[in-house]
């Protein structure tokens, strides 16, 4: 066991370099595959499966590395400076989409309309172009695909913004209940999260449903459409891998792990979760609100 001076130096490891051939293998197969190659969708799906590997593997021994009383207090806060900086990184991307939303929104869709400084933009370029968003009314339907209507609030968005924030509450129970040693108030507090996660996935992919066949509302729709599509996309995906982390402390709690002075590990995946709940209310007052 490491004393309170000692910093933890990790050995010689292969798994970086495993990752590195995974992402050659799936990005050069991706850029294959566009051109219809078969080789490259089978090196794609090489390459997927052994980031997989990659990643289990790595984080089953950084586990049992943790698990041994390798790691001190100093490393638990080199660990907790990485994982803010993680987080500030995944505030920077998702700040980019909203900065493109806005700028399409508050600046380009009202010049391409005339107002402001360019009083005659929208008589040259687009006449019968009206400054009115969500952008679903647009003159040139031969390139884009015309929506029907947006995806409204008060239905399947308010139900999921419903859904996480009862999700953030039932994993701070379960912190808590780690906190006063109480295993099975723990257990029960990252079920109830990771089911209310898995509704929200299945709420998403039934609007997602909507969105195309009922409402022509796809990628190809516009700016409405492109944004709308790869913000909630993006953030479904983050929630897919926050549970996914939560299934796996979830395992790691019922094998007994985590005491309530040492718990990292719960922590960090408590605050990619929080973070995931507040990018989404974000997204809910901008997107489908507002």
């Amino acid at each position: 066991m490491q004393s309170r001076l000692e910093y933890f130096v990790p050995d010689g490891s292969y798994w970086p370099i495993l990752g590195s051939v995974g992402m050659a293998a799936l990005l050069g197969g991706f850029a294959s595959s566009l051109h219809g190659s078969m080789v490259g969708t089978t090196s794609m799906i090489l390459g997927f499966g052994i980031i997989i590997f990659m990643v289990f593997g790595w984080i089953g021994q950084v586990i049992n590395e943790s698990e041994t009383g390798t790691y001190n207090l100093q490393v638990d806060k080199s660990f907790r400076i990485g994982m803010g900086w993680f987080i500030f990184s995944e505030v920077m991307f998702f700040a980019a989409f909203f900065g493109a939303l806005f700028y399409a929104r508050n600046l380009s869709v009202p010049w391409l309309g005339g107002d402001g400084n360019n009083l005659y933009t929208g008589e040259i370029l687009w006449p019968e172009f009206k400054s009115v968003w969500p952008l679903i009314q647009m003159p040139d339907a031969t390139n884009f695909t015309v929506p029907k209507g947006i995806v409204e609030a008060c239905h399947i968005p308010a139900l999921n913004t419903l859904a996480l924030l009862t999700s953030g509450a039932t994993l701070t129970y379960a912190h808590w209940s780690l906190m006063n040693k109480n295993r099975s108030g723990l257990i029960g507090g990252l079920i109830a999260t990771i089911v209310l996660g898995i509704i929200f996935l299945g709420l998403q992919v039934t609007e997602y449903m909507e969105a195309y066949q009922h409402l022509d509302l796809k990628l190809t729709s516009g700016i409405y459409g492109s944004t709308f599509f790869m913000l909630t996309g993006f953030h479904g995906l983050h929630v897919t891998l926050g549970t996914i982390m939560l299934i796996v402390i979830l395992m790691r709690a019922i094998r007994g792990h985590f005491r309530e002075d040492r718990h990292f590990g719960f922590e960090a995946v408590a605050w990619y979760w929080h973070f995931v709940d507040v990018v989404w209310l974000g997204l809910f007052i901008v997107v489908y609100w507002l």
